[in-house]
C-alpha cells in the first residue's frame, strides 16, 4: 500500500455528499481505509460503493449515525474500528446551516438544533473516539469548522455561535491529548463558500451562477472554493506530515479572514 496516509483508518462524519465525500475519496486514493457515517445511510452507501469499485475492496465502509445520537455513535466507532483493524482518525465533518435572519428572528428551537448537530456531534466524535486513536498513535482530530467561526455577520447568530464553539473545542481536545501524554492531535478547518449543495439555498434564490458570482465578489481570490481544496487540506492533517500541528486552525477562505 502507498499513498500519503498509507495505513491510516478514517472515521468521516457527514461523508454521503459534499465535503465529506470529498474527503474520504481524497483519503482513500491516497491510501487510508475510511467509514462513511452519515444520517442518509443509502447515500453512504453509494459513496463506499464507488469508493470500494476504485481502490477495490474493504477500502470503505459505511455506516447510519445521527451525530446527536451518542449511542449510535458508540455503536458506529465500535463497528468501524472493527472492520478496519483501529481507528487513527477522525473527521467530525457534519454540520447544518440555515437562512436564520437576525437574532430576534431565529427562535431557540432552531439555535438549539444548529448547536447540537454542529457542535454536540464534536464533543460526541472526541468523547467517544479518543480511546480509539490512542491505540492506533499516532492519531488526528479534524474538526470542520467555517470561515463563521472566526468572522460574524448580522444574520446567522446560531451557526456563527456553533462553529466558534467548534473553532476552540478543538484547541481543548487537543491540549487535553498532550496533557495526557497522546500523540493525537486535533485541529480545524475553516473554509468559506465551497461548491458543495450547502449553497443550493442561495442558488435556489438567485439562480446558479448569479449566486455563485455574487459569493466570488467577497472573496479575495475572486471564485469560490472546490470540495477538493477542503480535501487536500484533510488529507494533510490526517497525514503524518502535520505530526507537530495541534491546537490550530487552517483557513480556506480565499484570503477572506486577510480583510
Amino acid at each position: 500500500m502507498s499513498g500519503r496516509v498509507a495505513g491510516k483508518k478514517v472515521f468521516i462524519t457527514g461523508a454521503a455528499q459534499g465535503l465529506g465525500a470529498a474527503m474520504a475519496s481524497a483519503l482513500a486514493a491516497e491510501g487510508a481505509k475510511v467509514a462513511l457515517a452519515d444520517l442518509n445511510q443509502a447515500g453512504a452507501e453509494k459513496a463506499a460503493a464507488e469508493l470500494n469499485a476504485k481502490h477495490g475492496d474493504g477500502t470503505a465502509f459505511a455506516y447510519a449515525l445521527d451525530v446527536t445520537n451518542e449511542e449510535q455513535w458508540i455503536a458506529a466507532l465500535e463497528s468501524a474500528n472493527s472492520v478496519m483493524g483501529g481507528i487513527s482518525g477522525i473527521i467530525n465533518n457534519a454540520g447544518i446551516s440555515s437562512r436564520e435572519g437576525g437574532i430576534e428572528e431565529l427562535s431557540l428551537e432552531g439555535f438549539r438544533k444548529l448547536m447540537s448537530v454542529n457542535v454536540d456531534s464534536v464533543f460526541l466524535g472526541a468523547k467517544h473516539g479518543i480511546k480509539y486513536l490512542a491505540k492506533n498513535q499516532p492519531g488526528s482530530i479534524v474538526n470542520v469548522s467555517s470561515i463563521a467561526g472566526l468572522i460574524a455577520n448580522h444574520t446567522s447568530p446560531g451557526y456563527n455561535a456553533s462553529k466558534a464553539a467548534v473553532w476552540l473545542l478543538s484547541k481543548n481536545i487537543a491540549l487535553y491529548c498532550a496533557k495526557k501524554g497522546l500523540d493525537v492531535r486535533s485541529n480545524s478547518l475553516h473554509p468559506t463558500f465551497i461548491n458543495t449543495p450547502i449553497l443550493d439555498p442561495i442558488r435556489n434564490m438567485f439562480g446558479k451562477e448569479e449566486a455563485e458570482a455574487k459569493l466570488a465578489r467577497q472573496v479575495p481570490l475572486g471564485r469560490i472554493g472546490q470540495p477538493a481544496d477542503v480535501a487536500n487540506a484533510a488529507v494533510y492533517l490526517i497525514s503524518d506530515e502535520s505530526r507537530f500541528i495541534t491546537g490550530s486552525e487552517l483557513k480556506i477562505d480565499g484570503g477572506i479572514s486577510a480583510m
